[in-house]
């Protein structure tokens, strides 16, 4: 954040007519650092009015820090359950031979049941707090500068393309490694899938507020 009385004298000399490049080298000359001086100038539009006109700047409020929290925390258990029930599925049709079949049908029925009730339960919750969000941002466009939205996004890109990458690596290492099965193929195509659909939905709303200068 700028110091309040730099962005004060900068928008004083800006309403006075200084340039922005001498107002910026007049305050290095006085010994304030470059980011400060360029942080304080940026506040500022670089519009022609008689008064400095401020941009619109980013802010985190403790309500929607808890409701941003909320939905990435329900897409995790959405994510979570979908890719176990899948799993589940993909090991009753492709069992393993090595396993006994009443341990696996004992231990993949109890991971299918806990995998439908994460999804009951998470499902519509997650797209309630979805609809609530997203008209929150279309009543209100300036909640779309919400800090929280924005580093929540960039965390979950991190970690979906983590799981991408370790997703390949595995496919690739097993592969090589002359024990790439159809288990384990549909497996992966599963992680992939889910991690390469939330990855390219935040991917795009990103390049969306890059776009829009958010």
């Amino acid at each position: 954040m700028a110091n309040s009385t730099l962005t004060q004298f900068v928008k004083e000399a800006l309403e006075k007519g200084q340039d922005r490049s001498g107002i910026r080298s007049a305050l290095l000359t006085a010994g304030w650092r470059e980011q400060e001086v360029d942080e304080a100038l940026e506040a500022y539009s670089d519009v022609a009015f008689p008064v400095a006109v401020p941009k619109p700047s980013a802010y985190l409020s403790a309500r929607e820090t808890f409701f941003y929290l909320l939905f990435f925390i329900l897409l995790g258990v959405v994510a979570f359950n979908l890719g176990s029930l899948l799993f589940a599925l993909i090991d009753k049709v492709v069992p393993d031979q090595l396993e006994k079949e009443s341990y696996r049908a004992g231990m993949l029925d109890s991971q299918i049941r806990g995998a439908i009730s994460g999804l009951i339960v998470g499902t519509p919750l997650f797209l309630w707090l979805a609809r609530i969000l997203l008209k929150a941002r279309e009543d209100n466009p300036a909640l779309q500068r919400s800090r929280i939205r924005k580093w929540l996004i960039y965390i979950s890109l991190v970690i979906a393309g983590m799981v991408l990458v370790g997703d390949a690596i595995s496919l690739v290492y097993n592969f090589l490694n002359g024990e790439l099965t159809w288990r384990f193929t549909l497996k992966s195509l599963v992680v992939a899938a889910i991690a390469g659909g939330i990855f390219g939905y935040f991917i795009t709303h990103a390049e969306q507020d890059e776009a829009n200068g958010l």
